[in-house]
């Protein structure tokens, strides 16, 4: 069903569809880096003050 709605949204271009798709992936994998970065720092911050519980 993903495939086909990016091959759709590219009006039928599969290297278009292609593309977004790689695209799309690389931004939400991104996202997901910076969430894990925030949290190991959260985290770290939490055990070097004494924090064992958020």
């Amino acid at each position: 069903m993903i495939a086909i709605a990016y091959h759709r949204a590219a009006q039928g271009d599969a290297w278009r569809a292609l593309v977004a798709a790689i695209a799309d992936a690389l931004v939400d994998l991104d996202a997901v880096e910076q969430r894990l970065a925030r949290q190991d720092r959260l985290i770290s911050r939490g055990y070097a003050r004494g924090w064992t519980a958020l």
